[in-house]
Order: structure tokens, then C-alpha cells, then sequence
């Protein structure tokens, strides 16, 4: 008995991405669902091109958004994908996936890691520690949802996981202006948590985030890392994590492309995040 697929794409005027998104994701052998947050551009008339399941539910925030869409949408498939509107579906992620599918999967395996290839002003950046980055974007239905946190959220996957040797692309920016805009926002909300949680001792004792584990898969591994990230001091650990990013695994080989995205989203959108931080503590004291 062969498995089969649904697609879920979050979609908010991404009329410039979502036909690219949806041509890739042709290829595979799914239904497609498209969760909408009140698109005002053609981006619900190109997704109708596709698929006719196209719903509309408001956008709280993106884990919300996620988790929403796993426990409502009339989905029949037996495995879920979930993208967003910049990422690509490669051909050779495509053919990998229909002949998983085509065949029945070990009962014991309920995810897999999909590495994401970055597309950065149209170069693939391929070193710094940025290739290959893993997420669990695919699980079996009922296994799997999205941490609840307001920034850097994964897929959180109950069971046994398998890493594929195929990527997915993301298509991260259009523009350094909505680049430097988005992480701005991101700064914000990364800020905003990281002192919620340093405030209130958070403890995730109903196992609902990515464990950190230094020996665990690639995703566990990256937790691990981004918590020991967090456990130096303002200010010096964004300098400390640029010096190892950009000369020590090679980041530079990125040329003058990758020049510009690791600069920013290794040193000045950690460095905001830290700012953002301070300015929290500040103005906390003077309550």
C-alpha cells in the first residue's frame, strides 16, 4: 500500500513567490492546502491556478499559524510537508519524496529532515555552517507540530526521523530592504521571548520544543548550539559567532554575496537581537 502526501503553504501577499513555490510542488504526487492571512495582491488568484483548498485564517503569528492549519485543514493525506511561500521543491527532492511514497514507510519512522539550500540575491550559500541546515518539515500526520515561540520555531516531530540527502531552496529575500526589514521584526520578537524566558525560568517539561542534544540529529545538535549561543555574555557573542562563521567554517569562499549575508545575518541581526535585549532590560529596571 503506498503512502500518500498533503502540502501545507502559509501564503500573505506572496504573489512574487507563491507561482515559483507552487510550479516545484507540482511535481510531487499531493494535495496542496494554502492557509491565507488576508492577501490583498494576486496571490489567491495564482494559488487557484493550483489547488482549489484555499482557506483563510488570521495571522496571530507563525507557530500559531502552523499548528492551526495541522489540527483544521480537511486534510486526507497520511504525511504532511510544510512550506512556505519562498521555498522551492527541487526536482531531485521531488523524485526522492514520489519514490518514498510509492511504497509503504517502516511504521517506526514518523519524519524526515529536509536540509534547506539558502538563495541569497540569487547565490546559493553554501558555507559558514549554513549548508546543510535541517528542518523536520515533513512528518506522519498526528506526529508532528510547530514549537510555540515567537522566532526561529521548528518542526517538532514525535518518533524516529530520517535525514534525506535532498534540499529544499529558500528564496530568503527579494530585496535588502525587506530583508533588513523582516530580521528587524524577527530581532524584536527573538528579543521579546529570550527575556520571557530568562524572566520567568521557562521549562519545557511537556516535551513540546526541539530537545537540545549535542550527540541527537542535526536539528537537536543546532538546538544545543543556539543554547550555548545564548549563554555568553551581550555583545561579545555575536562577534564570537561572526569569527567563526565567516573565517573559521569558511564563509568568506561566499564571495562578496556572501559577504553581505553573512555580515547581516550573522553579526548585525545577532547584534540588533542583542540590542533589542538591552533595551528590554533597561527599560525594565525603571519599572
Amino acid at each position: 500500500m503506498s503512502e500518500s502526501l498533503d502540502i501545507i503553504i502559509l501564503t500573505f501577499n506572496e504573489e512574487k513567490n507563491i507561482g515559483d513555490c507552487l510550479q516545484s510542488a507540482a511535481a510531487l504526487k499531493a494535495n496542496i492546502y494554502i492557509v491565507d492571512s488576508g492577501s490583498t495582491d494576486t496571490t489567491l488568484a495564482i494559488c487557484q491556478r493550483y489547488t482549489q483548498n484555499v482557506f483563510s485564517h488570521p495571522f496571530e503569528n507563525y507557530a500559531a499559524q502552523r499548528n492551526w492549519a495541522l489540527n483544521n485543514l480537511p486534510l486526507t493525506g497520511t504525511w504532511v510537508l510544510n512550506l512556505d511561500a519562498d521555498h522551492r521543491v527541487t526536482p531531485e527532492l521531488a523524485a526522492q519524496l514520489n519514490d518514498i511514497f510509492s511504497k509503504p514507510i517502516d511504521a517506526e519512522t514518523n519524519g524526515f529532515l529536509i536540509s534547506r539550500r539558502t538563495l541569497f540575491m540569487g547565490k546559493w550559500i553554501k558555507h559558514g555552517g549554513h549548508y546543510p541546515t535541517y528542518h523536520a518539515n515533513l512528518f506522519r500526520r498526528g506526529f508532528g507540530h510547530c514549537e510555540e515561540k515567537l522566532y526561529d520555531q521548528h518542526f517538532k516531530v514525535t518518533g524516529k526521523t530520517q535525514v534525506l540527502k535532498t534540499d529544499i531552496i529558500d528564496v530568503i529575500t527579494d530585496s535588502l530592504t525587506s530583508f533588513i526589514a523582516r530580521h528587524n521584526h524577527w530581532a524584536t520578537l527573538e528579543a521579546q521571548y529570550l527575556v520571557e524566558q530568562q524572566n520567568t525560568k521557562v521549562v519545557d517539561d511537556n516535551g513540546k520544543l526541539v530537545h537540545p542534544r549535542l550527540f541527537g540529529n542535526p536539528m537537536e545538535r543546532r538546538r544545543y548550539m543556539k543554547n550555548r549561543y545564548e549563554s555568553f555574555p551581550l555583545f561579545v557573542r555575536p562577534v564570537i559567532y561572526f569569527t567563526i562563521r565567516y573565517f573559521i567554517k569558511l564563509g568568506f569562499l561566499d564571495g562578496k554575496t556572501g559577504l553581505v549575508f553573512h555580515f547581516l545575518q550573522g553579526f548585525w541581526f545577532r547584534f540588533l537581537i542583542d540590542a533589542k535585549i538591552y533595551e528590554l532590560q533597561k527599560e525594565s529596571k525603571k519599572q
